[in-house]
């Protein structure tokens, strides 16, 4: 497969399972199973037809509405669906027709979840994180052991260590700004960081500090927030990430040359 139709099919793919997270992120928190009931809309109850749960296509053709009751349907389902396909899409076109394609695609697909139920409920839910830790640290390890990249599975090993007591130092010090949620994800996030390099380390680690603060401050001057409003921190440390993920290289390399 050339890396063209690797990147489309992901999409897709993505697409896909971009549905999925939309009820992962509705039903995790809530404690409810993923499989029972079925897809149905919350205010009438009715199930969801199978025609109208394709990605996208059906919200467009429903008009954002439930079919049988009318009530609106978020435009946060789609984009959801459309931000999990870009993102399978630049993880392929990042990794390559590689083992460590389907852990870092599951990485991908666990980090859009965690950051959107962030955002809703504030809270990291263990069952996402730390099964994560096992399928991206064992999807590594599989990877070492095909390839003989044992150099690389002991640097992701060792960034998720010192990313994890960094955030744990900040949480035993500012522990109304920083949760053990926030904690357990920055293992994952080294984890997955360390394998690409330290300078992918580096700028996702400070990364999340640089667009949290920066969003602060814009809701300061717009929305009129102050020095103490809580802000959901588990999105603003995953995008960091992402940006480590795809520029990594490039800003610690603009970030040293203007140092010098």
């Amino acid at each position: 497969m050339s890396d063209a139709a690797l990147v489309a099919a992901l999409f897709v793919f993505g697409l896909i399972i971009g549905s999925f997270l939309n009820v992962v992120i509705w039903r995790v928190p809530r404690g409810e199973s993923l499989n029972h009931p079925g897809s149905h809309c919350p205010r009438c109850g009715n199930s969801i037809r199978p025609w109208d749960n394709i990605p996208v296509v059906s919200w467009v053709i429903l008009r954002g509405r439930c079919r049988d009751c009318h009530e609106a349907i978020s435009v946060r389902y789609p984009l959801v669906e459309l931000v999990t396909g870009a993102a399978f899409a630049v993880t392929g076109w990042l990794v390559g027709p590689s083992l460590l394609l389907l852990p870092m695609l599951w990485f991908v697909a666990a980090c859009i979840a965690l950051a959107m139920i962030d955002i809703d409920v504030r809270k990291l839910p263990n069952a996402i994180v730390l099964t994560s830790w096992l399928v991206v640290g064992g999807g590594m390890l599989l990877t070492a052991a095909v390839d003989g990249l044992w150099g690389d599975l002991g640097r992701a090993i060792l960034a998720g260590g010192v990313m994890g007591a960094c955030y744990l130092l900040l949480a035993v010090l500012f522990p109304a700004g920083m949760g053990m949620g926030d904690v357990k994800l920055a293992v994952l996030l080294g984890l997955a960081l360390g394998w690409f390099g330290w300078q992918q380390v580096l700028v996702g680690f400070f990364g999340g500090f640089v667009l949290g603060a920066v969003w602060g401050l814009l809701l300061m001057a717009f929305r009129g927030a102050g020095r103490k409003t809580a802000l959901a921190f588990g999105p603003f440390m995953i995008a960091g990430a992402a940006v480590a993920l795809i520029w990594g290289d490039r800003l610690a390399s603009w970030y040293s040359n203007a140092l010098l």
